[in-house]
């Protein structure tokens, strides 16, 4: 019998709408040099390594009377060209059309009747240069069963790994009465089947419940002239349309600053967003007297038995961290963050990040997906959602191709019209920002104030000792006055 869906997985399902499209998504610019990379070569990539990832030819099929969860089946109907979709931008084609264009093709959901993903080819960037933006559903990627299509695509050298590729067949879809069969068995012989069965039936309903309730007062804010009071500068209600920016950062400067007030590479980070939110919170119209810190959820890799394992060597659990805004020194911020930070360190449950960025086969692109899992099941807990992946620090390619960049674009879950993907990778810091396009409409201009956030950093760093001598006991002088 087909892998029946999880009730974690169909929750993705239901609460998907036109409004929130629950999919990951991965900007990746390559430098095609004289490896020939294009389209074409894109396809055949894909058909040699796609049989490592069977799931992305599979589609969901629904048991008949929701007797039970649907199941994974083999698309009869497979066909890659279907998935992989060619594009262009006039050339040169500036990193701004890039955005745009991509900020256009994340906003549309998926067809669920076919297996849940789509990668596009973008040629005409400047330079020469093409991207690769890959859209993948929280369903299909859960780091268990299934890790991302972009983890098994990518080689650590210009000559492509040697694999074989299968000769796939798509087996006989179920019939009905296989569906309902085996749905009754299911519920007989896995007491399981039929508890998610009908805990997926009452989350349903609650979710409808809620939906019908907060459309109604909606309606009533409408026609009273009455405006829905918005908690935070980043909640509200999303519209069907996305904006995404992308932040370009040298990692030598995080370390730099980590060298000189201690703490570690995810905490600059994490105060480098901090100062940029306060930034651009600065900016706006909006009074930051009530708002003195934004709480962030912040997925990270764990060592935890009681957790569900992953492919990546670890658990991912959510930490909560809360961003202080409201104070103006840097250096206050990030000593701040890392004092969040201590506790989940002095437990021994981490995982470092460059041991996390050495595991075999380890992308960024899983990582973020399992993140975004993780953090929509927190939603109502925080306000922000931040990934944060150590990728490799050496350069990896696509049928040759160098890759030169890599961006995360995390999905918006309801009522977070913001949320910021980071990856480092080859001595870069790259964000990618994800935001409502009407709730958020000076987005660019965060990004920009994050820049700026990590220049005032530095300019607080320089001025800064390194800690060279760290570790060494200083001898007291006897001469030294008693207080």
């Amino acid at each position: 019998m087909s892998e029946r869906l999880r009730p974690r997985d169909l929750a993705f399902l239901a609460e998907e709408t036109a409004q929130t499209p629950m999919h990951n998504a991965t900007i990746e610019i390559f430098d095609p040099g004289e490896s020939g990379f294009d389209h074409e070569r894109l396809m055949e990539l894909i058909q040699d390594r796609i049989s490592f990832v069977p799931r992305y030819r599979q589609r969901l099929q629904s048991v008949p009377g929701q007797l039970a969860n649907p199941v994974w089946v083999d698309d009869a109907h497979f066909d890659l060209g279907y998935h992989v979709r060619r594009s262009a931008l006039p050339r040169p084609g500036s990193l701004d059309q890039l955005r745009e264009l991509v900020s256009r093709i994340v906003s549309r959901p998926l067809d669920r009747s076919r297996p849940l993903w789509e990668i596009y080819f973008v040629e005409g960037l400047s330079e020469g240069r093409v991207a690769l933006l890959s859209k993948t559903h929280q369903v299909l990627v859960d780091g268990v069963e299934t890790v991302d299509l972009g983890q098994v695509l990518l080689d650590t050298s210009p000559t492509p790994r040697s694999m074989e590729s299968d000769d796939w067949y798509a087996r006989r879809a179920p019939s009905p009465f296989t569906l309902l069969a085996g749905a009754v068995k299911d519920s007989l012989t896995e007491p399981d089947t039929l508890v998610d069965t009908v805990r997926t039936r009452t989350d349903a309903a609650l979710r409808t419940a809620g939906a019908a309730t907060a459309n109604a007062r909606r309606v009533a804010n409408a026609l009273s002239g009455r405006r829905p009071v918005r908690t935070s500068p980043i909640s509200g209600s999303l519209s069907q349309q996305r904006r995404v920016v992308t932040v370009d950062t040298p990692l030598a400067d995080y370390r730099t600053i980590r060298a000189a007030h201690g703490g570690t590479v995810n905490d600059v980070i994490l105060a480098t967003i901090a100062g940029g939110l306060r930034g651009w919170l600065m900016t706006r119209a909006e009074s930051m007297g009530g708002i003195r810190q934004i709480r962030a959820v912040v997925p990270v890799s764990v060592i935890d038995a009681e957790l569900e394992a992953t492919s990546l060597g670890s658990q991912i659990a959510a930490h909560f961290v809360d961003l202080p805004i409201l104070e103006a020194s840097p250096v206050v911020r990030l000593h701040q963050v890392s004092y969040s930070f201590q506790a989940h360190k002095e437990a021994g449950r981490g995982v470092a990040a460059n041991r996390l960025a050495g595991i075999a086969g380890f992308a960024p692109t899983t990582f973020h997906a399992i993140g975004s899992r993780v953090a929509a099941h927190e939603r109502r807990s925080y306000q922000l959602s931040i990934t944060n992946v150590p990728g490799p620090q050496s350069p990896l390619y696509a049928a040759g191709a160098e890759m030169v960049s890599s961006y995360p674009v995390p999905p918006l879950l309801p009522g977070h019209p913001l949320a910021i993907g980071v990856t480092s990778y080859n001595g870069r810091v790259f964000y990618g920002i994800t935001a409502d396009r009407d709730q958020m409409p000076d987005a660019d201009l965060l990004g920009t104030c994050i820049t700026e956030s990590l220049d005032e950093l530095m300019d607080a760093s320089s001025g800064t000792r390194v800690r060279a001598l760290r570790g060494r006991k200083r001898t007291p002088r006897s001469t030294a006055k008693k207080p």
